[in-house]
Formats: structure tokens, sequence, C-alpha cells
């Protein structure tokens, strides 16, 4: 019998662009530093500055 695929929780932003990097050890010390004191994940650290890479312009 095939399993049914679950529905998650409806979002009017959905994240469906996956990216993937390889980060030196001080970049990757940076960005769990700023996780931890802002209590965010990973990817949402990385859209911060993103974001802020928009607001330069």
């Amino acid at each position: 019998m095939a399993e049914e695929k679950k529905m998650g929780r409806p979002t009017d932003n959905p994240k469906g662009r996956p990216i993937h990097v390889r980060l030196d050890a001080e970049a990757d010390a940076i960005l769990e530093a700023y996780c931890v004191r802002e209590n965010v994940t990973r990817a949402e650290a990385i859209r911060r500055g993103i974001s802020l890479l928009n607001k330069q312009n």
C-alpha cells in the first residue's frame, strides 16, 4: 500500500530554491555565532544576509 503524501502547513512564502555552498572555517564560525546570538537557523541567517545585500544597492 502506497503512503499518502502528508500536507504541510500552508505558507505565503514557500522556500523551494535550494542552494549549496562551501564555507571556510572563518565564515562558518561567523555564521554559527550569528545563529546562536540571534537564535535563528542557518538558512534564516543566510536569507537575512542576502536581504542586507539588496538594501545596500
